[in-house]
């Protein structure tokens, strides 16, 4: 879906989006309130969003989501003193007016890979889910020419590193060859908690949680790290008794 109030705006991204055939545009709209209850009766997946809107801007039609159902976010917007504050509302990208080629090409290439995995995260039957494997209680780590094997509940947090996970156990960190989201099924969720898109925490490692002035928050644990829990996913730890 595709929210500008500007309707060049809104066509350079439909022409954009011509040639990549797994993407459909479902609807557009130009203002906050048509987007809201576009949004709230077609579930895109994708949402192209300019910031500065009549109405409520960008951030506050976010917040006024159900955060269970919030899309997948591209801003596009002409000021770049936004950057910052969409980075941490967890969008995928950021583009800036007039559109650059390669980095609506690096969007795309995101949208597909994120809506692609929660794809596959939906169509795994109930039947799988009763079948899966045991949590790991190790983590099987190479380190050049050896392996460790390092108990789960030795992990503070995990980080993302494109394909590869950064495990951190105390002041030592390792890479373990598996991406983040493929990790955190394998780890016991009343154990772990996702907390963003590039990082899980080990919720006996939490000291503190702070919250921020853009509705985000921040993880604080016992060695003191500080870490990024975006709107998104504050249920997974907030809702932990």
């Amino acid at each position: 879906m595709i929210i500008d109030d500007v309707e060049l705006a809104r066509e350079a991204i439909r022409i954009r989006l011509h040639g990549n055939k797994d993407f459909e545009v479902v609807a557009e709209a130009g203002t906050s309130a048509e987007a809201r209850a576009l949004i709230r009766t077609l579930k895109p997946d994708l949402i192209f969003l300019d910031i500065e809107m009549p109405g409520l801007d960008a951030f506050q039609l976010l917040d006024d989501l159900d955060p269970a159902r919030v899309p997948e976010v591209i801003f596009v917007t002409a000021h770049d003193q936004y950057a910052v504050q969409a980075f941490n509302s967890d969008a995928l990208h950021f583009l800036l007016k007039p559109i650059d080629d390669g980095q609506f090409d690096e969007a795309i290439r995101r949208a597909r890979d994120e809506i692609g995995e929660k794809d596959s995260t939906d169509r795994e039957t109930v039947d799988e889910k009763e079948h899966k494997p045991p949590y790991w209680s190790r983590l099987v780590i190479k380190d050049r020419d050896r392996f460790i094997l390092l108990k789960a509940d030795e992990v503070h947090w995990i980080g993302s590193a494109t394909n590869y996970s950064e495990v951190h156990a105390g002041t030592t960190s390792y890479l373990l060859r598996m991406p983040i989201s493929d990790l955190e099924s394998r780890l016991d969720p009343s154990c772990f908690a996702r907390i963003s898109r590039s990082a899980i925490v080990n919720i006996e490692q939490v000291e503190e949680i702070k919250t921020l002035w853009h509705g985000d928050f921040e993880v604080i644990l016992k060695d003191a790290t500080v870490l990024r829990m975006s709107r998104r996913y504050r249920d997974r730890l907030l809702s932990q008794g």
